[in-house]
């Protein structure tokens, strides 16, 4: 690993700049509930196979998609990858502060391009807050959020599965610095 100026690794870099991107964003969330090839990646987010599978070896060089297996199709062999968003060594790398804003963006990005395409404004739940609570209320917060991100990825199922609906799920919570 190559070690730049601010003492980062390049594969840190790389794992955390991976998710600063609103495609490879789209491509864990359908990763995270089914084993998916390229080419089902690609007809799925609309793309071509050769943009998915640029995606997909950035997201595997940061160790975040993993080959599922192989099969066989047309006389060829396509990989299929995960996303195992629950793997317990999964790689923490350090954040810069450019690597965060990066990914705030991305995310922003790819939460507006969601929202356009929601069923109906009345299954729709916003809220934006900036508040002072107690240390006890924000635990609470956090660890709803916690459970819903965990409820949410545990109970994905593969793209148009019979019996499920298209949803999303982006939070973001954080305890803010005081002013002064």
């Amino acid at each position: 690993m190559v070690e730049d100026q601010a003492g980062t690794t390049s594969a840190q870099v790389s794992s955390l700049r991976a998710v600063a991107h609103p495609l490879r964003l789209r491509i864990l969330s359908l990763l995270t509930g089914a084993e998916m090839s390229a080419a089902e990646l690609a007809r799925e987010l609309d793309v071509s196979h050769a943009n998915t599978s640029y995606h997909l070896r950035v997201l595997a060089d940061a160790q975040l998609v993993e080959e599922a297996g192989e099969e066989k199709i047309r006389g060829g062999v396509a990989k299929r990858y995960r996303h195992p968003w629950d793997r317990p060594d999964a790689p923490q790398p350090k954040a810069t502060s450019e690597d965060r804003e990066l990914y705030l963006r991305a995310m922003g990005e790819e939460l507006v391009r969601r929202f356009a395409h929601r069923k109906s404004p009345s299954t729709s739940k916003l809220t934006d807050a900036e508040m002072w609570v107690t240390p006890e209320t924000w635990e609470q917060v956090v660890a709803h959020v916690e459970e819903a991100s965990r409820l949410i990825h545990a109970e994905a199922r593969p793209p148009r599965s019979k019996g499920t609906i298209h949803v999303n799920l982006t939070a973001a919570v954080f305890e803010m610095e005081v002013d002064g």
